[in-house]
């Protein structure tokens, strides 16, 4: 028969990890809710092949994340900067290799994605939120 304390140890337990497998679960990492258009963009992005780089939750990995991406300073392979803005991420969506980011090595493939599904994953970066 368990003890009060593994009992209270398990409730503590289950109230630290519980809200992190649900939210992982749901595929975000902070458990907020996204807009109708962020999760579309999400969907696209794991159906077109964008989160084998990005990783599903936009947390990066071969390619950048996109979590903190919005607004946030991009150095790119060339030295310069750029603001991570719908019209920058836009162009590297249409044309990946017009400005590659400093450190990523990986090539961006092509793709065809259409204005909506663009449109779509624009606003799941920007529900990703900005660097702080």
């Amino acid at each position: 028969m368990p003890t009060t304390a593994t009992v209270v140890n398990v409730a503590r337990f289950s109230a630290l990890v519980i809200p992190f497998v649900l939210a992982a679960a749901c595929g975000g990492s902070s458990g907020s809710e996204l807009s109708e258009a962020a999760e579309t963009g999400r969907q696209v992005a794991i159906q077109r092949g964008c989160a084998s780089c990005h990783a599903a939750d936009g947390s990066g990995g071969v390619g950048p994340k996109f979590v903190g991406l919005y607004g946030s300073q991009v150095t790119l392979a060339d030295g310069s900067t750029v603001v991570a803005d719908d019209e920058y991420l836009r162009r590297s969506i249409t044309d990946p290799d017009a400005e590659r980011v400093e450190g990523y090595t990986v090539k961006m493939p092509s793709n065809d994605l259409e204005p909506g599904e663009i449109d779509a994953v624009l606003a799941y970066i920007r529900e990703l939120g900005s660097t702080p």
